[in-house]
C-alpha cells in the first residue's frame, strides 16, 4: 500500500501536506530540513517536557535508591549509639528477589522447546495456519536465543531486578549496524515517563537517558546520523549516571532520546516523532519519524482518522501501583519497611549483647589500683592493695541489661510476616516439612504459596507477548529470507 492509497485525496477537509509528510518519513534526519529558529524551539520544548516528567517522579527516584541499597545490603558507617556500632543487614529483600528469579527464569525461559508460541485465530480447515504458526514460533525462538545479542542474559537481569524495583523496560528495534533486531534492557531510572501516565502507549512523552561519550557523539555526527553542532563539554550527573565527577574524554554527554509528538507540517495535527537532544544545552541532534504507511489510518473517504505511533519500549511490571502511578511496585516498597525494622532490631540486640558482655562502669577514688588498661589471661590472678570489700564498694558497673527476649520475639514475627508477604516460606527454600506431614498437604501448601507468583507471571507473559509482537513486526520489514529458510529447513 503506497502513501497516496493510505491517505486518500488531498482535496477538501482531508489530510494536508501529504507530499511533505512522505518526505519527512523517508528523510534520514528530519532535523536537516528544519531552520535553526524552529529547531531551537523544538529543543527547548523537548527539554522542558523532559524536566517536568522527571520532577513528577522525584519521590519514586529517592525510594528507588533506598530499595537498591537495601537489596545490595550496603553498609554505611554508623556513629550512633557509638562509633562502629552493630550494622547488620538482614537479607529479607535479597532472598525474596533471588527466590523469584530462581522460579521465574527457568519457567519463562525454558532450556528446551519453543519460547515463542503463536496462536491460530479463526478457522483453519486445512491446517495451513497451524503449520505457519509453528514455523513462526520456531524461527522467533531461535532468533531471540541465538541471533539477538544478550536477550537471554538481559531477561535474567530483568527477572532479578523486577521484584525489587517493580518496573523494568526493554527497548526493541532494528540495529542497521549489526543488521539484527535488538531487544535490550533499559533501567527504569533511565526511562523517564510522567508518573501519572496511564500506560506506556498513551504517554505523551517517553524520554530515554543515553550516556554517550564525545567519541561516539562525534562518530554519529560524521556519519550524518546527528547534526554537526557544538555541544561544549559534557556535564556529568553522578547521581543518575554513576560516573566520576572528573571531566575527561570518557565523561559522557546526557543524550535524551524523546519519543514525542510534533506538528512539523503545520496542519494542526501533531505526528509521532523521535527527538534526540543533548540535555544540558537542549540542542537537537536528530529527528526521526515514529510512524510509517502501515500505521496511518483513514476512513472510507480517505480522510485521516489517526496515526498510530510505532512503540519501541515494553514495560515489565511486578504489582500494579495502588496509587494509580505509572511505575509498578515491587518487594522494595512492600518489604522495605519490614526489612528496615528487622535490621534495627537485630542491631539493637547485638549492641545490648555487646554492652552486657564487655560491661563498664565507675571506679571510686578510694580504690588503690594502678590506673590504665589492664588485661587478663585465662587463669591469671592480679594482686591489689585493697580488700575485697573495698573493691566491691569502689567498682560500680553500668546497669546494662541482657538482650531483650521481647525484641527477639518481635524480630521473629517481622521476619515471618515478610516471608509470608514475599511467599518465601521455609518449604520454598529447600527445608523439608515435618516428618508426619502428608504429601497432599505439602503439595497444597506449595500451590497456595505460588499464587502470588502466578499473578506476577501472567503480567510478565503479557509483557513478553507485547515484546514478541514488536519483534514480529520488525521481521515483516527486515527479515532475511535466506536465514529464515535455513532455520526452518522446509525442504
Amino acid at each position: 500500500m503506497n502513501m497516496n492509497e493510505t491517505l486518500g485525496s488531498q482535496e477538501g477537509p482531508q489530510y494536508a501536506a501529504t507530499d511533505s509528510l512522505r518526505a519527512l518519513v523517508e528523510s534520514k534526519n528530519i532535523a536537516t530540513t528544519i531552520d535553526d529558529e524552529k529547531l531551537a524551539k523544538i529543543g527547548a520544548d523537548a527539554k522542558q517536557g523532559f524536566e517536568y516528567d522527571l520532577s513528577t517522579r522525584s519521590e519514586w527516584e529517592q525510594n528507588l535508591k533506598d530499595w537498591t541499597k537495601l537489596a545490595l545490603q550496603i553498609r554505611e558507617e554508623k556513629s550512633w549509639p557509638w562509633p562502629k556500632a552493630a550494622n547488620v543487614k538482614y537479607p529479607l529483600l535479597s532472598t525474596a528477589a533471588m527466590q523469584f528469579n530462581a522460579r521465574a527464569y527457568p519457567s519463562l525461559i525454558p532450556s528446551h522447546g519453543d519460547i515463542v508460541k503463536v496462536s491460530v485465530m479463526g478457522k483453519d480447515t486445512d491446517g495451513m495456519k497451524l503449520e505457519r504458526a509453528k514455523r513462526v514460533g520456531t524461527y522467533m525462538s531461535y532468533q531471540i536465543l541465538y541471533d539477538m545479542p544478550c536477550w537471554e542474559e538481559d531477561m535474567d537481569k530483568l527477572l532479578m531486578m523486577l521484584p525489587i524495583i517493580g518496573t523494568v523496560f526493554k527497548k526493541t528495534y532494528y540495529n542497521p549496524i549489526i543488521k539484527k533486531n535488538v531487544s535490550e534492557l533499559v533501567l527504569p531510572e533511565n526511562l523517564v515517563i510522567n508518573y501519572w501516565a496511564k500506560s506506556i502507549e498513551s504517554a505523551e512523552r517517553i524520554s530515554e537517558i543515553i550516556p554517550m561519550s564525545k567519541r561516539l557523539v562525534k562518530e554519529k555526527m560524521m556519519s550524518e546520523t546527528y547534526l554537526d553542532v557544538e555541544l561544549g563539554d559534557p556535564v556529568p550527573d553522578p547521581e543518575k549516571l554513576k560516573v566520576a565527577t572528573m571531566l575527561d574524554d570518557s565523561t559522557p554527554y546526557q543524550i535524551i532520546e524523546q519519543h514525542t509528538y510534533l506538528d512539523l507540517d503545520e496542519d494542526n495535527y501533531a505526528e509521532p516523532y523521535v527527538v534526540t537532544f543533548e540535555r544540558t544545552s537542549g540542542k537537537v541532534l536528530r529527528i526521526a519519524a515514529r510512524f510509517d504507511d502501515d500505521t496511518i489510518y483513514t476512513n472510507e473517504d480517505g480522510d485521516l482518522q489517526r496515526i498510530e505511533p510505532i512503540q519501541y519500549y515494553t514495560k515489565f511490571g511486578f504489582i500494579p501501583n495502588p496509587d494509580g502511578g505509572f511505575y509498578d511496585v515491587g518487594f522494595g516498597l512492600l518489604l522495605g519497611p519490614l526489612n528496615e525494622s528487622v535490621n534495627t532490631l537485630i542491631n539493637q540486640l547485638i549492641d545490648a549483647g555487646t554492652l552486657s558482655n564487655l560491661q563498664g562502669g565507675f571506679l571510686g577514688k578510694g580504690l588503690k589500683l594502678k590506673m590504665g588498661e589492664t588485661r587478663w589471661q585465662p587463669g591469671e590472678w592480679k594482686p591489689v592493695n585493697s580488700t575485697a570489700d573495698d573493691l566491691r564498694k569502689q567498682i560500680v558497673p553500668l546497669p546494662a541489661k541482657e538482650p531483650s527476649n521481647v525484641l527477639f520475639q518481635l524480630m521473629g514475627s517481622l521476619i515471618t510476616s515478610g516471608k509470608e508477604l514475599a511467599s518465601v516460606a521455609e518449604i520454598f527454600v529447600g527445608k523439608m516439612p515435618g516428618q508426619n506431614t502428608p504429601a497432599t498437604t505439602t503439595m497444597a501448601t506449595i500451590e497456595q504459596g505460588m499464587k502470588v507468583f502466578t499473578a506476577v507471571y501472567k503480567r510478565v507473559y503479557r509483557a513478553l507477548r507485547s515484546e514478541f509482537k514488536k519483534i514480529y513486526d520488525l521481521n515483516r520489514v527486515y527479515l532475511d529470507p535466506n536465514k529464515y529458510a535455513a532455520v526452518i529447513d522446509t525442504e
